[in-house]
């Protein structure tokens, strides 16, 4: 007998696994399809950690089960290597980011190929290679062809610290995702992405995702913030032909509005400030309003600063004038720019007007208030409408549609939907990530690179000096011809948001190495929607909802018969310690590496799948994991000792209690651990009930038919073969086959083995449990009663005393009351 070893079984079997290619993609089309894919990582030069560990882990079960199960399985793995982080690392360090990245890359793959994963490496796709980013060109031509990529100019989130714009939902708490620092407004020409064009398509497509978390669709539904209501137009009288448009929800509290309130960038707030008095206060609440993010400005702590600005506008339906203000909590980029105040019937509105002692006008009551002087205020729920004219006395629903309805026949607003999602800005001031293909001439205005001159490459002589757009020093780039009429030009030297190079690159895996166009669309058919996505939570707006966006314009232009990516979404908890997320600041960090270098790779997985269920947090135990492997010890001493069962036909012998017990055993782990990876994604149950069979195999041992041990041990391997590859395949070797168990078909079973002919039952005397029988499951009551007062035991404990009762209840026990 040879000890576990678990090092040695690891490496061997990732060599051998590497060298007969064992999982490269099987493309037989006869078989069903199951495309599982785990996002991919940064190559940040820091190595894989625990939540990492997790994620693979979790998609290799799923792939080595289905692929066991008979489906071919799309595997693939690559890496998202454009970003900030790689160019800031690579300055650093005096070393080119391509240099930095690809070294980091080299790495994590070998990490990857440590823990036992079973990706079709040649598949591999890095986004940082022209192989790769030569298609987000070609997409972004064809994203300009439709009309939905554009350039304007707009205030955008800049991070002064990494010289470039955010987008809104990369801006957290005011601050930069990557580097937290504070982020301030300013004013550039920026390339847009129009995802508001697919804003209800977006929001519709959730409805057909029953496999996504019901948490993760309320975060996109939020983020697209489909609103239903009407604009408004109030004239302003002193400035001519100029007008504010408003958007609301509420049309019925329109009597009610006693003041209006302009965002700080509006265009028309200089108009209405010029010559007033409080036009350079103003200029300069403006200024700190371009310091402060969206978020600060708009939370339900911050308070509302606000200013008169001295104009007043006109109300459409009452003819009165109506003061115009600037203030903090309203957003250009949100709705009109513009909102109305009715502080009556809206509480933010309410507490303003209070503060700044505007009018407030009641024009909903409650319909027990109706005939009384008036109701309290802020009334916000239904009600009947007062003092609003012509409309007085219809109940608040009724009156959104007739007021509406009365404006639109005026000419003074409409009804409209209006969504919380704005157009996804894509340019970036950075060096490292996909040159935006366009060049500008003199002549010819803004050009597209055609096709056949893509793909616009890096260049390599840029500097980094902090205060100039890297890809602006490199003469090279900068200067080139126009593609239309051969005249000097000068290329764009933004960059492409990274966030383009995922919201694809599963498309790419399944035609990686097409150099003419982004992929087949037969080799996507033949492979999307992807069956099963795994990764965290943090990406539920960002990423999926752009990935969402590509699929539909993709599918729109007839490259794709899919309008959604992943079928079923699998967010996998984060990975803690001591009840806090691991950082090195709090210096409670576990690293793979030493747990595989420690136990093996195969505990790290076993650890990991058991500790809890994928969808929850799970708290990092050091004794969880030495109990692990602990577990693959017992597994391994185990399949040892009955190794001759293997070797030696051993001959049939009738079936006793204890083979029977076990054979049920048998078929019942393999029902539940079938259905709990297959049906469930809980693989710490499908574990659980693994654990139990090594029980069961370790009780019965000695008492069980040999035929009996030797199925159970074969079949404990291969339901282990997908959580703990390594320790498997060795097993699987020892007990005398030549083939890979990761090519065996996933075991049945039999429906027959699980009924229970006998049940075992406890006999109580006088409430006291003194002895358990095994009676036929067809037993009535009557001879299960007879045979507990048979046994011997019980007749000793009955011995001078009368029988009163005997309580039967069936496949559970027997209570026999003597006195």
């Amino acid at each position: 007998m040879t000890g576990y070893s678990p090092h040695k079984i690891e490496e061997k079997w990732q060599k051998v696994w590497a060298q007969s290619k064992l999982y490269q993609t099987n493309q037989d089309e006869k078989k069903e399809k199951y495309y599982v894919l785990e996002q991919f990582p940064y190559p940040s030069g820091e190595g894989l950690h625990m939540g990492h560990v997790r994620v693979y882990s979790i998609g290799d079960v799923l792939a080595r089960y289905w692929r066991m199960k008979g489906y071919r399985v799309l595997h693939p793995m690559g890496a998202d290597a454009f970003g900030l982080p790689a160019e800031n690392a690579a300055i650093e360090r005096g070393v080119n980011p391509r240099t930095w990245t690809l070294r980091n890359m080299d790495q994590i793959q070998k990490e990857q190929t440590l823990l036992g994963a079973s990706y079709d490496w040649d598949r591999y796709v890095a986004t940082c290679l022209p192989e790769y980013y030569h298609f987000n060109q070609w997409l972004f031509q064809l994203f300009y062809k439709k009309g939905l990529a554009y350039r304007k100019k707009a205030m955008v989130n800049w991070c002064p610290d990494c010289s470039t714009v955010l987008a809104n939902e990369q801006v957290e708490n005011g601050k930069c995702w990557r580097c937290s620092s504070e982020v301030i407004k300013k004013e550039l020409k920026q390339w847009f992405f129009k995802i508001t064009e697919y804003a209800e398509r977006l929001l519709e497509g959730l409805d057909q995702l029953p496999k996504w978390p019901e948490k993760v669709k309320a975060m996109q539904r939020n983020w697209i913030g489909k609103s239903e209501g009407t604009e408004v137009t109030f004239t302003i009288p002193e400035l001519q032909d100029e007008s504010v448009t408003v958007f609301t929800t509420r049309p019925d509290t329109l009597y009610g509005v006693t003041y209006l309130v302009l965002a700080p960038e509006h265009p028309l707030v200089m108009k209405c400030i010029q010559g007033k008095e409080n036009e350079s206060v103003i200029r300069k609440f403006i200024e700190q309003m371009n310091k402060q993010s969206e978020i600060e400005r708009t939370s339900t702590e911050a308070e509302k600063i606000g200013y008169p600005t001295g104009t007043y506008a006109k109300h459409p339906l009452t003819g009165q004038t109506i003061p115009i203000w600037v203030a903090n909590y309203v957003l250009m980029d949100y709705g009109t720019g513009a909102v109305m105040g009715v502080p009556a019937h809206d509480e933010r509105d309410y507490q303003f007007a209070k503060k700044y002692q505007l009018p407030i006008r009641e024009v909903i009551r409650p319909k027990d208030h109706v005939g009384s002087e008036s109701s309290t205020v802020p009334h916000t729920e239904e009600g009947v409408l007062v003092n609003s004219g012509p409309f007085d006395g219809l109940d608040n629903e009724s009156a959104k549609v007739a007021i509406s309805d009365y404006l639109e026949k005026e000419g003074w607003g409409k009804t409209t939907i209006q969504y919380r999602l704005r157009d996804w800005l894509i340019s970036r001031q950075r060096y490292w990530g996909t040159p935006i293909p366009i060049v500008y001439c003199d002549q010819c205005g803004t050009v597209p690179v055609p096709k056949e001159q893509l793909p616009v490459l890096l260049p390599e002589d840029v500097e980094f000096d902090g205060k100039r757009y890297p890809l602006t020093t490199s003469e090279s780039f900068l200067h080139t011809e126009c593609p239309n009429c051969g005249k000097a030009a000068r290329r764009e030297t933004d960059t492409m948001d990274t966030f383009v190079d995922s919201s694809w690159y599963f498309l790419r895996f399944v035609d990686p190495r097409n150099s003419k166009i982004p992929f087949e669309p037969t080799e996507a058919k033949n492979w999307l929607p992807i069956d099963e996505y795994v990764g965290g939570i943090e990406h539920a707006v960002l990423h999926l909802l752009y990935s969402r966006f590509f699929t539909k314009v993709l599918y729109d232009e007839g490259m794709l018969s899919v309008e959604e990516p992943f079928e079923s979404l699998l967010a996998q908890g984060m990975v803690l310690k001591d009840g806090e997320k691991m950082s090195k600041s709090k210096g409670n960090v576990v690293s793979p590496m030493e747990i595989i270098n420690k136990y093996g790779a195969d505990t790290a997985r076993l650890f990991i799948l058991f500790a809890a269920p994928p969808e929850r947090d799970l708290d990092w135990s050091d004794t969880g994991v030495e109990g692990s492997y602990r577990f693959l010890h017992r597994v391994w001493r185990l399949v040892e000792q009955h190794q001759a069962l293997f070797q030696h036909h051993q001959p049939s012998m009738k079936a006793n209690t204890a083979t029977k017990t076990l054979n049920r055993l048998i078929h019942t782990t393999i029902r539940k651990v079938t259905h709990e990876i297959g049906e469930r994604n809980h693989f710490n149950t499908a574990i659980s009930s693994i654990m139990e069979l090594v029980n069961g195999i370790s009780n019965l041992q000695n008492e069980a038919a040999p035929e009996t041990i030797r199925d159970a041990i074969q079949n404990l391997i291969l339901l282990l073969a997908p959580f703990v590859p390594h320790i498997a395949e060795e097993l699987w070797h020892k007990i005398g086959h030549s083939e890979s168990v990761h090519l065996q078909a996933w075991p049945s079973y039999d429906e027959e083995a699980l009924i229970m002919d006998e049940v075992e039952i406890v006999v109580q005397v006088n409430g006291k449990v003194r002895t358990k029988i095994h009676v036929p499951t067809s037993a009535d009551p009557k001879e299960i009663e007879n045979q507990a007062l048979e046994q011997e035991k019980i007749q000793t404990y009955l011995q001078g005393k009368n029988i009163h009762k005997v309580i039967v209840i069936p496949k559970k026990l027997v209570n026999i009351v003597a006195k």
